[in-house]
């Protein structure tokens, strides 16, 4: 093995010597390989998987055939295990222990339960801690670093790596021709860990190099003038420790998920080296939009893309969140997915979010994410830890650890899967609207906030920042709407396959996507955009032409001034029917109209001579631009109407009901209908599609029938 040749290379040299060869030998032996490794290609995946993240190690006594056989009377198909406890495959610096992991593989594999392994990388061990404390993660402003916490590390470390690769190799190559493993994650939900040790910096300034050459040419792009903060000579780079520069800052977050990116990369190539044939490449995300990750980027290097996806409950479930991490998952790869984790039982890093679901809600949950493309749903996890920092993120045993509520509700729907997952799996989506998703937009208006909001931490199906904020309440117009989207990226080329493409605040841009909009509108597309688009270069430089810049002819209109909003302000007349949400607030650009139509005007003696809303009609298509943010209601309606404005169909009942709709066409050509219903009543619903039958009670379903649904149920609906 390369690392038995490694290990006597290094004999007798000092640290710096030993890992600056080492980390060279491990590029060296990736270089047989592209940056993503082989071709990636999607599993073959015969029916639905349904399991749980398994930890055996965490158990207060031993019950490992218990376990496995409740699994299996549940019908549970999968477990993912391994990724948290590298202090046990290497308990001492380069001794490797099987055994412990061994038994519990050989037993998920005698009762037909396949593996997904993960590498152990996330959460180092307390010897390799006490060896190189050096590798843990320098914060911003370099305050000083302990031991305890996981993802505390510098990815890009030497040291690090030499570690990392030394026991993937020895893991993946451990399992690789064991038919029970059927998948490898790497690492799990990853980022930088926001760390600027001195190799991370230098990377960074060999990165600007390359892409301004100079620092005259840095100085330039960057103002850095401004507080006379030019560079002279790349030796004299500052930190980014204290950066105010505006461009600085964006630069260093895409440096941040470069970095991610590069070691998931390597990560993804080195299991490939040392994997069998039949097992693929995973990560899950830590649910997705993340501003320290390029989704899009690190996807490339995936078989498959894993999200995992934490929700509300109780009376705050609703799918959308769902619906929006699942559309954007599937959107990274334009295909199937899967959920490595998602709620069990009850959520939280302390007791102070214990809401169990609902009856049906763990359920109901299952089906909207295969609805919207996943071909896996996993629980975080099969059991609740009795200690440490997740005691009360619950799994679906409680902490007695016996059959519960939980559990012959996953029971009902495993036994549902066993018969339909072949029918469920391998669902393709086609959807007539898209959104532009830009990370670069996104941390530019965390620089420079339009609103100043306060953190009260983490809140499962919330998303955090203006710019995410903006993203899911138009996503959440649509999936109201019953209508599927899309998410498209700044490098998307052709827009031309979507009917509608919605923009939300692309305050970060090049010239050449925005003239790619305006082609798409002229070329007859329709687009949706709300404020702060075309503001900013990709430097993050406000444009030094009259605002919307180069969007200007799509647009119909130009402002130079913008103000925020004190307190909400209504629209004049209530032009889109929104009643008592009729309000607009925070931002308000003073748009002066050019070719483009007033849609709506604000209600007030000073800002009520600009519009808020306005279309304009270009070439084959229009542009719907938003100047201000709108209310929940009022975006919903806005959306409706530029539904209608880009020719797509929409139930006008559809937003007030609590059943959602969503479709596609299944392995067989087939398609099907998801009818689910997010409320504690049962509903009925009139089926307005080809007839088919119900693939949970085969019962047959004629065109226009009524659908009777009972609380947090469903219907899925295969047409004849």
């Amino acid at each position: 093995m390369y690392y038995s040749y490694v290990s006597k290379k290094v004999v007798g040299m000092n640290r710096t010597q030993k890992f600056g060869i080492t980390f060279s030998a491990i590029i060296l032996t990736l270089l047989g390989s592209s940056a993503n490794g082989q071709a990636t290609q999607a599993p073959n995946m015969p029916t639905v998987l349904y399991g749980t993240a398994y930890y055996n190690e965490y158990m207060p006594y031993e019950r490992l055939d218990k376990d496995v056989a409740l699994m299996k009377a549940a019908g549970i198909t999968v477990v993912r295990m391994g990724e948290s406890t590298w202090s046990l495959w290497e308990p001492e610096d380069g001794h490797f222990e099987y055994a412990w992991m061994d038994r519990v593989v050989d037993a998920m594999g005698k009762a037909g339960i396949k593996v997904i392994m993960g590498t152990p990388t996330y959460s180092i061990p307390t010897w390799l801690y006490r060896e190189h404390p050096e590798v843990l993660a320098r914060p911003l402003g370099g305050a000083p670093v302990f031991y305890g916490m996981r993802q505390n590390m510098d990815t890009s470390s030497p040291t690090f790596r030499f570690y990392a690769q030394r026991v993937i190799t020895n893991m993946v190559s451990h399992y690789r021709n064991n038919p029970t493993v059927i998948g490898w994650q790497i690492d799990n939900e990853t980022t930088a860990n926001g760390a600027s040790n001195p190799d991370v910096f230098a990377g960074f300034v060999n990165h600007l190099k390359q892409k301004f050459g100079t620092t005259d040419a840095l100085n330039k792009a960057w103002f850095l003038n401004y507080w006379g903060e030019d560079v002279n000579g790349w030796q004299n780079m500052p930190s980014p420790d204290s950066a105010t520069s505006t461009s600085y800052k964006l630069e260093w977050s895409r440096w941040q998920q470069m970095e991610t990116t590069d070691y998931l990369a390597w990560q993804a190539a080195l299991v490939r080296k040392n994997r069998g044939p039949n097992q693929f490449v995973t990560q899950d995300f830590g649910s997705v939009m993340k501003t320290s990750v390029n989704e899009e980027e690190v996807a490339k290097s995936l078989d498959i893309v894993a999200n995992n996806v934490y929700h509300g409950t109780q009376d705050h479930m609703d799918g959308a969140w769902q619906a929006v991490e699942g559309d954007f998952s599937r959107s990274l790869k334009h295909a199937n997915f899967l959920i490595t984790e998602t709620n069990a039982q009850t959520l939280g890093w302390d007791s102070a979010g214990q809401f169990p679901p609902y009856d049906g809600q763990m359920r109901l949950d299952v089906y909207t994410e295969l609805s919207s493309g996943a071909n896996m749903v996993e629980y975080w996890h099969w059991h609740s830890i009795h200690a440490g920092q997740e005691t009360y993120w619950k799994g679906v045993l409680s902490h007695d650890l016996e059959p519960n509520r939980a559990y012959a509700e996953v029971s009902k729907t495993a036994h549902e899967l066993q018969k339909i997952g072949p029918q469920l799996v391998d669902l393709k989506i086609k959807n007539q609207v898209a959104i532009l998703y830009s990370v670069d937009s996104s941390n530019a208006l965390n620089f420079m906030p339009i609103v100043r909001t306060p953190s009260n931490g983490w809140t499962p199906g919330k998303a955090a920042g203006t710019y995410n904020t903006l993203v899911t309440q138009l996503h959440r117009a649509l999936y109201m709407d019953n209508i599927g989207s899309d998410f498209v990226f700044p490098d998307t080329k052709d827009f031309s396959q979507y009917k509608l493409l919605i923009v939300p605040a692309l305050y970060i841009s090049d010239d050449a996507l925005l003239q790619r909009i305006s082609d798409y509108v002229k070329n007859g597309g329709h687009v949706l955009m709300t404020f702060k688009s075309g503001f900013a270069n990709m430097n993050s430089a406000v444009r030094w032409e009259r605002a919307p810049g180069p969007l200007r002819e799509a647009a119909g209109f130009n402002y130079q001034e913008f103000s925020n909003l004190e307190k909400p302000l209504a629209l004049k007349g209530d032009p889109f029917h929104a009643g008592s949400e009729n309000q607009v607030k925070v931002w308000a650009e003073f748009l002066q109209l050019e070719h483009a139509k007033a849609l709506a005007y604000y209600d007030h003696p000073f800002f009520g001579q600009w519009p808020a809303i306005t279309r304009n009609q270009f070439g084959g298509g229009s542009l719907t631009y938003e100047g201000t943010m709108l209310s929940d209601e009022l975006q919903q309606q806005v959306v409706t109407d530029s539904l209608h404005d880009a020719g797509i169909a929409v139930d006008q009942d559809a937003a007030t009901s609590p059943v959602r709709i969503k479709s596609g066409t299944n392995r067989s050509g087939k398609l099907l209908h998801y009818y689910l219903n997010y409320s504690s009543a049962p509903q009925q619903v009139v089926y307005h599609f080809a007839a088919g039958h119900d693939l949970l009670t085969s019962q047959q379903v004629s065109s226009a029938a009524t659908l009777k649904l009972e609380p947090w149920g469903l219907a899925i609906v295969e047409e004849e």
